[in-house]
């Protein structure tokens, strides 16, 4: 005999799911900002130029965009790799001092 399947069940579980990743992409937004050091600009300066990127219609502008992000991100992982290989407090030292100036 076959087993009933509890729709309601499961499309609670999948709503759960969806905002439960919403939740996580707004916190990586916020992360990024903050890596990138956006978060230091005025909120007005960084929705304009946001608006601007996705008003954006030039290829060659995107791609050179795209580039310099990619590079950001392989830039940032390779830092975020030395940090955990190097172990310890002294790493969280150096950046906290790094940050403070």
């Amino acid at each position: 005999m076959r087993k009933v399947r509890d729709f309601d069940a499961e499309l609670k579980a999948l709503n759960d799911r969806a905002k439960l990743l919403k939740q996580r992409k707004i916190q990586q937004f916020g992360e990024l900002i903050e890596a990138t050091g956006a978060d230091a600009l005025e909120p007005d300066l960084l929705a304009g130029a946001l608006l601007a990127a996705v008003a954006e219609k030039d290829k060659a502008t995107m791609s050179a965009w795209s580039r310099q992000g990619a590079q950001f991100f392989r830039d940032t992982s390779r830092q975020s790799s030395r940090r955990t290989a190097g172990g310890g407090e002294g790493g969280k030292a150096a950046d906290t001092g790094s940050q403070s100036a």
